[in-house]
């Protein structure tokens, strides 16, 4: 049967792999809906090529001129408008699966509609776990649908583990989430401060958006896939751990209750995660190329500094604290780096912005119970953090 596909952020760099695998399967796949925030141009091109029933944009301005175009290219694709849109299309009953790659915690409430709606939910969008944690994984398991990881790291533990999730707690011991290290794994810590937004960006082995390029410089993005981790195969925070691997080649290890470790080893290329989250449980043709082991070179790894990425040990801490403190690092970081990315602060006080949100930010008895009570916590986290940014302005 041909499986029918909604892309939620197809212009970003996930949609786009994910468009890439598509095009390779076109007797498997068909493409009902995709959806972009403000890049009509790419969405524009998108629908012309692939003739989804449906489209979504932002707000209404753009809609009417992606309809108005799509009408002179004599493409019958319908425009939605706004986030409830994205919910829509996320749950419609002419969708089998959702590749959810929105940034940020605008993804969680389609990521939720999809996972009520039993929808196979194909999870590049780390947020909806770490802003909605417990909450999340219940609308999954009440909806009956498949949660298939797409961050490589989460992908990587995913394979490594029996497919029957009942037997994951008699066989994990712990699970190690390897991380590049980021464009300043070497750098002297003393001139972090003078990191420019391009540097940041220029991730040594992936390509990634902006935002999380930054994360991974600072490593937040790696404390975000520590969260994700301990709610997708329901560990204990200290069942989850880091280890720098510079070449990005062992994308991450479960370490069993006999001591063999199991690793998933692969190009780093995000198609080969997207190509996996699509067939599972088979496999087809990613379009990544093969890893050749006799040019690899030494493969390394050492332990996390955490004077360099003092933002990574917010992950355990957060874990460890009051219900709802990841959603408010999450918004933190959310606005300490489009801070930073828009010149407003140096790269150092990213994580400025995120502790001192968190050591101010009381949160309350009732506001992690709900997902209402959630994004009220996550507007607020925001409001106070730009409050914060404000202070440490150039």
């Amino acid at each position: 049967m041909i499986q029918r596909v909604c892309i939620l952020g197809s212009t970003g760099s996930i949609g786009v792999s994910t468009l890439d695998v598509l095009a390779r399967h076109p007797e498997r796949f068909e493409v009902v809906a995709l959806t972009a925030h403000s890049r009509v141009d790419d969405l524009f091109a998108q629908c012309v090529q692939w003739r989804p029933r449906f489209a979504a944009v932002a707000n209404a301005e753009q809609a009417s001129l992606l309809q108005r175009r799509l009408r002179d290219a004599k493409c019958g694709t319908e425009v939605l408008v706004g986030a409830q849109a994205l919910c829509e299309l996320a749950a419609h009953p002419e969708v089998d699966s959702v590749m959810a790659a929105i940034v940020g915690a605008a993804g969680l409430a389609p990521c939720l509609a999809a996972a009520r709606a039993g929808k196979r939910l194909l999870l590049a969008n780390k947020e909806a776990l770490v802003v909605g944690g417990e909450l999340f994984m219940q609308a999954v398991r009440e909806g009956g649908g498949d949660l298939l990881p797409i961050d490589s790291e989460h992908s990587a533990i995913f394979q490594c583990l029996p497919t029957d999730r009942a037997a994951w707690p008699a066989h994990i011991d712990h699970i190690l989430l390897t991380a590049s290290g980021g464009p300043f794994r070497t750098r002297d810590p003393s001139t972090l401060h003078a990191v420019t937004p391009d540097e940041a960006v220029a991730h040594p082995n992936w390509v990634m958006g902006r935002k999380i390029s930054v994360d991974s410089a600072t490593m937040m993005n790696k404390a975000l896939e520590v969260i994700e981790a301990r709610w997708l195969f329901d560990l204990q925070p200290e069942q989850v751990r880091v280890l720098i691997h510079p070449q990005s080649i062992v994308h991450s290890m479960v370490v069993c209750r006999d001591n063999s470790v199991l690793a998933q080893m692969g190009t780093p290329d995000m198609r080969v995660p997207i190509a996996f989250g699509l067939s599972f449980p088979h496999r087809i043709e990613s379009g990544a190329s093969q890893l050749d082991f006799t040019s690899l070179g030494k493969l390394s790894f050492e332990a996390p500094d955490f004077s360099r990425y003092p933002g990574l040990q917010l992950a355990w801490d957060t874990l460890r604290a009051t219900a709802g403190s990841t959603t408010v690092l999450n918004a933190a970081n959310e606005i300490g780096v489009a801070a930073f990315l828009n010149g407003a602060i140096g790269f150092d006080r990213i994580h400025t912005v995120n502790a001192e949100t968190l050591s101010s930010l009381r949160i309350g008895a009732d506001e992690a119970r709900s997902i209402d009570g959630l994004i009220a916590l996550d507007q607020r986290s925001r409001v106070q953090a730009a409050s914060i940014a404000k202070r440490f302005a150039r």
